[in-house]
């Protein structure tokens, strides 16, 4: 859910790559896309230089940053899955397909990884308690195909009407909505097993306050691993399902159904993931120095077939992610061959079921304390984008609108109209989008702003 910026003291290259116009995607175009040039000689980066998108360094060294953002998408793909109950497994898979079908489709140009969305844990929590997984699984297909339908219409038109539609102040509110919605979650979470949740906690803040690098960027999943670990010795930790997974097996897929009423549900998820794929392309553009724009609608596009296909077969959906723009960041390898190992490496893994069932035994304290510290840091998300977007608070328009969506997101105000019960999540973002537009128009017509 963060956004990347070029780590300080980086160069990039000054020269801005031609717009080309996108080549049909073909198994002869798809095999020219799995050569790299070397590097230098791929051992090593001189001071100032990157290794670009189209390069690489020597295979094993290639290998080794392709596990590195293995590592540091794991945490929170998995965190997902285990907070919703989906098969984390499956989630990984379609996580790994999805990072390759984004590089294919993006022809190598955008290097990213595609994993789980935390945008999605309201929908889904709320879904599966009216109709099961394989209604939110629908909520997922159809988010996806929106998503994808608006990359299309990037590809046709441009951003100019995304970033008129989604400003920072709308943007923002959106995202902290998401994520303090979900504190009642939390809270059932935590307060089912308060021992392990604050064990959990308190481990997450321990560890993001002592460690550096890596480790503090999975301070979350690290928490989980020692409230886990500490349940298990408790002996609050059921083993009859990690006894009798096996070793290595598909993973377990699952259709959806379609409901109108959940669907609905699902919505206010779309904005995020564009928000989330323009800010991570825009972030990535930055540190490569080559003009990204002409591949915006592409990502978008190639992120909603990601997420569509995931909820197709039981996975969560999907979005570019920040964590391994930081990677990037820290190592100065841009080289999409790694996101290829990535990906393939994520499908490895995902054939595992007892890995799986490791994971799905998670005691629900644990769960709260992440709850607590994750959905939190959703909403705070939120008041970052207000920070980077220089949003004004002391113009009435942005503050009524954030104050008045705020509240109608976080206390879950909802009204029913026929058959389709609209959640606090939608009508406070129907309120922050329709709203920011009608009192915007309003307060510039009168020239007040």
């Amino acid at each position: 859910m963060a956004y990347a910026s070029v780590r300080q003291g980086a160069r990039v290259p000054s020269e801005v790559a031609p717009i080309k116009a996108d080549r049909p995607l073909g198994i002869g175009r798809l095999m020219s896309l799995l050569t790299w040039k070397l590097h230098g000689d791929g051992k090593s980066i001189s001071q100032g230089e990157v290794v670009s998108t189209d390069e690489r360094l020597t295979w094993p060294r290639t290998m080794g940053v392709g596990l590195q953002h293995i590592a540091a998408m794991f945490g929170a793909t998995f965190l997902v899955p285990i907070i919703t109950g989906f098969p984390p497994t499956t989630t990984l898979f379609f996580s790994g397909v999805g990072t390759l079908l984004f590089l294919a489709l993006t022809q190598n140009k955008v290097p990213s990884y595609l994993g789980s969305s935390f945008a999605f844990l309201a929908p889904i929590a709320a879904a599966k308690a009216n109709g099961g997984m394989a209604v939110a699984l629908g909520g997922v297909v159809v988010t996806g195909l929106i998503l994808a339908a608006v990359g299309l219409i990037v590809r046709q038109s441009g951003i100019g009407w995304i970033n008129w539609l989604l400003p920072p102040v709308v943007t923002g509110t959106i995202v902290m909505v998401i994520g303090l919605n979900l504190a009642g979650a939390a809270k059932n979470n935590f307060v089912a097993g308060p021992t392990i949740g604050v064990i959990t906690l308190a481990s997450i803040a321990l560890i993001a306050a002592f460690s550096r690098g890596f480790l503090s960027r999975i301070s979350i999943f690290a928490g989980l691993v020692v409230g886990y670990v500490v349940a298990y010795a408790m002996g609050d930790v059921s083993t009859d399902g990690i006894t009798a997974a096996k070793w290595f097996a598909m993973p377990t897929f699952t259709n959806p159904t379609f409901d109108a009423k959940a669907i609905v549900l699902f919505l206010p998820v779309v904005l995020v993931l564009i928000a989330e794929n323009v800010g991570h392309v825009k972030a990535v553009a930055a540190m490569t120095g080559k003009n990204l724009d002409d591949q915006m609608g592409t990502a978008l596009m190639a992120d909603g077939l990601a997420t569509t296909l995931a909820g197709m077969g039981g996975g969560s959906g999907t979005t570019t992610y920040a964590e391994n723009i930081g990677v990037m960041a820290a190592t100065r390898v841009y080289s999409t061959a790694a996101y290829w190992i990535a990906g393939v490496g994520a499908i490895g893994l995902s054939l595992s079921p007892k890995f799986g069932a490791v994971l799905s035994s998670t005691p629900v304290g644990a769960l709260g304390g992440v709850g607590v510290a994750l959905f939190g840091m959703i909403g705070v998300l939120g008041a970052r984008i207000w920070i980077e977007g220089k949003v004004d608070f002391a113009n009435s328009t942005n503050l009524i609108i954030a104050a008045s969506a705020l509240i109608i997101g976080i206390s879950d105000m909802s009204w029913t109209r026929g058959d389709y019960t609209f959640s606090g999540i939608i009508n406070a973002t129907l309120v922050a989008i329709v709203g920011y537009r009608v009192l915007h128009s309003i307060a510039t017509s009168r020239g007040n702003n």
